[in-house]
């Protein structure tokens, strides 16, 4: 790993190079994930949509990424973030495509369905990052990957009307949206050929067991089946609100079916998490002091993922058209300026990572949940008799926290355990998608400003649970193959 002065621009350093490759293809896939939010006017049209089936494309647009991130996480500790980044690109490219040339809504809902998956790509460049830089550089590189990458969905919604305004006629956003799938292709190409998993000369630690995230007391274990259920809650909800909830776009009976198979699922992974910590539950003790972790740091850390990256992605999604709804602006004018909530990404979220590294992570994750829940308050107040600009800058100075608190947590999760990196990067990311869809779904039940408020007393709960978080101190330990312990610096 590279021991010298941090410098983004030191193309020679091969860790700068594979930052630079990796938060590219993290931009790339959001880009391609949140295409759809700038073309709403178009798609609405093409269509013939409702308000409510527009919202429903919203909610399922972030519905799969739930239980993709947590396969995800298992997939890139077990074979490697190269290969799994660059077959995620490869499918994002076929997902969008299909999305871009639905026929009907019932495909076009399907499809963007499927586009949940595109958004499992985050974790797996944590864990990449994590390879590549020493615990006092990680917090500044995972926030440049991080914010650099989430900055795709600002991209999305500045450059895409323009594209389609170029190819013009009613097809025009179809082909800017085949566009953005052939980059993701063709880059998922490039990036296979360019990077490596880790250093030359340095050991990918793997998992003991794959399946399930190890745990290192009993009460973690059941700590972690209570965790996991939030997950499967919001799948529920989902499929609820595409049946009864009033879409219609899943009859009762299939509902039932989901709701069935979603249970199965959650008990398949249940059995999944107990044969990988089988032989620790029957000996607690048989756990070595270096090997342990507090299972409850990773869940302050989902809680914090839930209302920072969970509200993103509902913000991110709602707020072209809140900005022409409440100012009465055009698509591409109300587009430019809610690009300013993720346009904040390229200095917030690295500015996070690095006061943790600065100042302790643990006093810079509290003060940016309190900013947080302030900044929501503040939008909440929005409205018509509002000064545009003003309006424009509080929804900066929220997505400052809301980018910046994002950074924090994952300043943390590759400093807890190395080898489980991905899963807990996992986890942690699929509860941002778990506070999407229950942001979501709570936006197609009120208005903007109720919508906001329920983000600020959601983040004012996780304040209160960042009380509980730990500083990391000194090393966390991993095994060799040959036995060998190697201790690596978390503090």
């Amino acid at each position: 790993m590279s021991q010298n002065k941090f410098n983004i621009l030191n193309f020679k350093d091969p860790s700068i190079r594979t930052l630079h490759f990796t938060w590219v293809a993290f931009f790339i896939t959001f880009v391609v994930w949140f295409n759809h939010a700038p073309m709403v006017m178009a798609i609405k049209e093409a269509f013939d949509l409702t308000q409510l089936e527009w919202k429903a494309l919203l909610i399922l647009n972030v519905a799969l990424t739930i239980p993709s991130r947590i396969v995800i996480g298992i997939l890139v500790d077990r074979y490697g973030p190269r290969r799994t980044f660059s077959l995620l690109l490869l499918t994002s490219g076929v997902l969008c495509a299909l999305f871009a040339l639905a026929p009907n809504y019932e495909l076009l809902a399907l499809a963007r369905f499927g586009m949940g998956f595109v958004g499992a790509g985050f974790v797996i460049g944590i864990r990449m990052v994590g390879e590549w830089f020493p615990a006092r550089q990680v917090g500044l590189a995972e926030g440049i990957y991080g914010g650099w990458g989430n900055f795709g969905s600002a991209a999305a919604a500045m450059l895409l009307p323009t594209v389609a305004l170029v190819f013009g006629g009613e097809n025009a956003w179809r082909y800017t949206l085949l566009l953005t799938a052939l980059i993701a292709f063709v880059y998922g190409i490039i990036y296979y050929k360019s990077v490596r998993n880790t250093p030359e000369g340095s050991t990918y630690f793997k998992p003991k067991k794959s399946g399930g995230l190890e745990v290192t007391s009993r009460r973690d274990f059941y700590f972690l089946l209570f965790m996991n259920v939030p997950m499967y809650l919001a799948l529920a909800v989902l499929t609820w609100r595409l049946s009864n909830g009033g879409v219609g776009l899943l009859t009762p009976a299939f509902a039932y079916v989901i709701y069935a198979g979603l249970l199965a699922l959650y008990l398949f992974q249940a059995s999944q998490i107990y044969r990988v910590n089988k032989e620790m539950l029957a000996d607690p003790e048989s756990i070595p002091e270096m090997h342990r972790y507090r299972f409850s740091q990773v869940a302050i850390l989902n809680v914090n993922y839930f209302v920072t990256f969970g509200s993103e992605l509902a913000v991110v999604s709602m707020l072209p058209f809140f900005f022409m709804e409440t100012f009465g602006l055009t698509a591409v004018l109300a587009g430019m300026l809610a690009s300013g909530f993720a346009f904040m990404n390229l200095v917030a979220r690295p500015a996070g990572g690095l006061m943790s590294d600065k100042f302790g992570r643990r006093w810079t994750m509290i003060l940016l949940i309190l900013g947080l829940a302030i900044g929501y308050f503040t939008l909440s107040q929005v409205g018509p008799a509002w000064y545009l600009p003003l309006a424009v800058i509080a929804t900066m100075c929220c997505s400052f926290f809301v980018q910046a608190g994002e950074g924090a947590v994952f300043a943390l999760v590759p400093l807890i355990q190395r080898r489980m990196t991905g899963q807990i990067a996992g986890m942690t990311g699929a509860y941002g998608n778990v506070g999407a869809v229950c942001f979501l779904t709570v936006y197609s039940f009120v208005d903007a400003s109720s919508f906001f408020m329920v983000i600020a007393i959601s983040s004012a709960a996780a304040f209160g649970a960042s009380m509980f978080l730990r500083e990391p101190k000194g090393h966390t330990a991993e095994v060799l193959e040959d036995g060998t312990v190697q201790l690596i610096e978390v503090g």
